[in-house]
């Protein structure tokens, strides 16, 4: 289509370059609501007869495939452009509540998890990169903040998905038929959200040196070689660990804070522990537009010593006086969530200074099959461990002890890995050549 195509795409002259992070934040507000499938778990459960492990199913493959998509399309992505992106992950993001939604009102869940996590995660995947390259383009003196502001929106996505969801399933029902309406109204109204951005979306002018050609010079490694070097391999472990440490605190906070100070004088009551949860997802938006954004005056390699060193202290200190004061593990909870929301804004730019911006769209896609491992190992580590110690008639901060001290452990071999990072060898760069746009 010729409208998708990338050389339609260049900016007229005097466009605005204000307009393009509103455009990505139009694809990643909306696919940040995978953060808030939680609400969708237990009605699903008492309409369609699931268990717990059952109903985690849409989310859990749902990320997969954001990672595997992201990995695999990353090269399609930065061939045929940003519109193209936006385009692709806006059709199967939304298709895929449509699946679901047919899902529901059949009682056929395997559709569910078809459309939501298979569908809708090739979405997830292809729309969490296809603004990256570009905004780095239009943003070259502030490429943290670029794409800091666009994945804010990535982890701000669930504060606005979990009320509205919410809200339909008390108006339409909480059975099979209302969950059908609710994934429908998502899947129509995020189509027209999210052709926001394709409408907006540019690439900048002054990439184009004559009509059809872009010039490539400087310091940029293509995705092929990229994944050949060690400093690939070195943020690969940075990004894993770091997101690792993050989303294991994520997925379990709720029973967390209340087993606790659940032996204490002063029990957390659900409620406050729900308030809890989103004060978390607050800290994980807010982190990644202020950290990231403070990697541009620091550098990166400087913003992950304090996500890594800090972030192991706040374990320790959570380990060791964890119970001690609620206002202390909020305090330290919300710093973890917070450099687990940075560290996924930054590695774009990180990526960037290391490799370039010549495929760094598809260099971090490739990077982003950290986080499919990660969205596995974390909760696995917390929930097994707190399971264990259960059966061994333990309670309180000691079903999470042994669990903080390997995430303490992850985090450090994180910080040696990001202290081996060096400039790339020039044997991985690519030759100074124009490229016809095509």
């Amino acid at each position: 289509m010729g409208f998708l195509d990338r050389s339609h795409t260049i900016a007229p002259p005097g466009w605005n370059r204000w307009l393009i992070p509103p455009a990505a934040l139009s694809v990643h507000l909306a696919i940040g609501q995978a953060y808030a499938w939680s609400v969708f778990k237990p009605p699903l459960e008492s309409a369609l007869d699931l268990t717990g492990t059952q109903s985690a199913l849409p989310f859990q493959l749902g990320i997969v495939m954001l990672g595997l998509s992201a990995a695999f399309g990353g090269t399609l992505v930065e061939r045929n452009g940003p519109r193209w992106a936006m385009f692709v992950s806006a059709t199967c993001f939304s298709s895929g509540f449509l699946i679901s939604a047919l899902g529901a009102w059949t009682e056929q869940y395997w559709l569910v998890v078809l459309g939501y996590g298979f569908v809708g995660g090739i979405g997830l995947g292809i729309g969490y990169i296809s603004p990256v390259s570009t905004l780095i383009k239009w943003f070259p003196d502030r490429p943290g903040m670029a794409t800091g502001i666009a994945i804010m929106g990535f982890g701000g996505g669930a504060l606005i998905a979990s009320p509205w969801s919410a809200q339909m399933l008390e108006s339409f029902g909480r059975d099979s038929g209302g969950i059908a309406q609710t994934f429908l109204v998502h899947g129509i109204v995020y189509a027209v959200f999210m052709s926001v951005g394709v409408l907006l979306v540019r690439v900048p002018a002054d990439v184009v040196d004559k009509p059809g050609v872009v010039v490539r010079s400087g310091v940029n490694v293509s995705a092929r070689n990229a994944i050949r070097t060690p400093q690939f391999w070195c943020l690969w472990v940075v990004l894993c660990f770091n997101v690792t440490a993050g989303i294991g605190i994520l997925e379990k906070a709720s029973p967390m804070i209340r087993d606790f100070f659940a032996e204490t004088s002063t029990p957390v009551a659900a409620g406050a522990a729900a308030g809890f949860v989103a004060l978390l997802s607050l800290a994980n938006m807010v982190g990644r537009i202020v950290w990231s954004s403070t990697s541009d005056l620091v550098g990166r390699k400087n913003v992950y010593r304090l996500y890594l060193g800090v972030g192991a202290l706040t374990y320790l200190v959570l380990a060791l006086l964890g119970n001690a004061s609620k206002p202390l593990f909020v305090v330290c909870a919300m710093l973890i969530l917070s450099f687990y929301g940075g560290g996924f804004a930054t590695i774009p730019a990180y990526l960037k200074d290391l490799f370039g911006t010549y495929q760094v769209g598809a260099i971090h896609g490739r990077l982003l099959t950290a986080w499919s491992l990660a969205g596995v190992l974390g909760p696995l580590i917390v929930n097994a461990i707190a399971d264990s110690q259960k059966a061994a008639g333990k309670a309180g901060p000691d079903l999470y002890t042994a669990s903080l001290f390997i995430m303490i452990a992850l985090l450090v071999v994180g910080f040696v890995a990001n202290e081996l990072v060096r400039p790339v060898a020039a044997k991985y760069h690519e030759p100074e050549v124009e490229e016809a746009v095509r």
